[in-house]
């Protein structure tokens, strides 16, 4: 548990003797944050004994369980990783290409995995190809990261994506490349660019970094304002603001410092956790905003907990106006593809209009980003992107609301088992700390 330079001291890597190895920083979307859900998953099985690392969702979890379990497969954490982990350690096939085959079409939703085996390093996608994943070299092997800034600070090179759909086997002989099928489409989180992804990396060929700036610029051409300066929330709306204020002529300025030691507080396990993490995280610059018509640039609005007490303090800074611009357009729906954003009553977008939203937050102004602004700075159409989170179609059928996927209910949940949760009186009762009931239907996907 803890951060990687809280766990691995230099004594400890030390006793890490080998010539192939995999590790894994777990952001908890499913499954409790506790020592046993913690990754990569040591596993025994007909193919031999592996270590998994997962990055996503899988949405049918529960049913692939409870058939794992029917075979006599013991598992020991409530999350979905250790459950594709025993469909990888017991898929039938010749070899990796036909296994992992398998597990695509068993394992439905997002999925990027690293598979130590006694052949060697597995890399896998899902068809879809959901979250990003990548293969470089060093010091001559080869090495997977999520990321292509991780590759930057081994001194690795950048040699490609691993494809939708594609596994890839590092052995001492080489690569071997073992292709799913031909996909009809891919479904990249579009969530990736605006907000996940670090801004020095390499998504799809294009850095994060010029993109944000896009969208930046798309907004102000969308949504003009007269202002004094444009200010970023940092970090991750930095850029867009620059792009911004190159685009429609207002300087730019650093008007928020952020606390280096506080997370991301939209993803922290609950409401009260959420709101002492705003109230450290930011600190405003008076004497930049003192006085002044402010353009703030924001990645997105979840819950509006950061940016209202964002609002909160430019003006208690002095701000004259506060114009709120977001790099998105109004998130709508949940991510059922490893993205915690919580559940759909839990979202201010999806029960209230952009002018309750801009009078809640308390800006004298909001304006969103439109669907083809989004698409248009990444240089890339809508239809290869997942942004289901703000049209609520997906690109596969999903549960309608999802907690844990079925495997570790929630407290609430567990306290009102006999509740018949309807969807009924939702606006407003997420401000009262209120769990909102909801019937768990499956919504189909809108064909491709």
């Amino acid at each position: 548990m803890g951060l990687v330079s809280q766990v691995f001291q230099e004594e400890d890597l030390l006793h890490l003797q080998g010539k192939a190895a995999i590790g894994h920083t777990r952001y908890s979307t499913t499954g409790s944050s506790r020592i046993e859900n913690a990754q990569p998953f040591l596993v025994d099985g007909p193919n031999g004994l592996i270590a998994l690392g997962h990055n996503g969702n899988i949405i049918n979890a529960d049913l692939l369980r409870t058939e794992l379990e029917a075979e006599g497969r013991v598992f020991q954490t409530s999350t979905d990783s250790e459950v594709i982990a025993h469909l990888v350690a017991t898929a039938p096939g010749r070899d990796w290409g036909e296994r992992m085959a398998y597990v695509m079409r068993r394992a439905q939703g997002a999925y990027c995995l690293t598979i130590l085996t006694n052949e060697g390093v597995i890399a896998v996608r899902d068809p879809l190809g959901i979250r990003p994943l990548s293969l470089a070299s060093i010091d001559g092997g080869f090495c997977y990261a999520s990321e292509t800034c991780a590759f930057d600070h081994l001194g690795a090179r950048f040699i490609r994506d691993v494809e939708p759909g594609e596994t890839l086997l590092i052995t001492k002989d080489g690569i071997e490349s073992f292709k799913f099928k031909e996909q009809e489409r891919e479904a990249f989180c579009i969530f990736e660019y605006v907000y996940f992804a670090r801004p020095d990396s390499y998504l799809r060929g294009e850095r994060v970094y010029p993109v944000r700036m896009a969208l930046g610029a798309k907004l102000a051409q969308e949504h003009p304002v007269e202002a004094d300066i444009v200010i970023g929330v940092p970090d991750s709306a930095t850029a867009a603001a620059v792009g911004y204020a190159h685009e429609s002529g207002i300087p730019f300025a650093e008007g928020l410092v952020k606390n280096r030691y506080v997370g991301r507080t939209f993803i922290m396990p609950d409401q009260r956790i959420r709101d002492q993490g705003v109230h450290i995280k930011f600190n405003p610059l008076r004497e930049v905003l003192e006085g002044q018509r402010v353009v703030v640039l924001d990645d997105s609005i979840v819950r509006s907990t950061t940016i209202r007490r964002v609002v909160r303090m430019i003006r208690d800074a002095g701000a004259r106006e506060v114009h709120l611009r977001v790099t998105m357009p109004p998130i709508t729906h949940p991510c059922f593809f490893g993205i915690d954003m919580g559940r759909r009553w839990e979202l201010i977008a999806a029960h209230s209009t952009v002018e309750q939203i801009r009078a809640d937050i308390g800006a004298d102004s909001l304006g969103y980003l439109s669907r083809e602004g989004l698409t248009s700075a990444t240089g890339q159409t809508a239809d290869k992107f997942c942004m289901g989170c703000f049209t609520g179609e997906y690109p596969m059928e999903v549960p309608q609301e999802l907690d844990k996927l079925g495997l570790e209910p929630p407290a609430w949940a567990r306290d009102h088992r006999d509740i018949d949760w309807e969807t009924s009186n939702v606006p407003n009762r997420h401000r009262e700390g209120e769990p909102v009931p909801m019937k768990i239907q499956p919504v189909p996907a809108k064909a491709p």
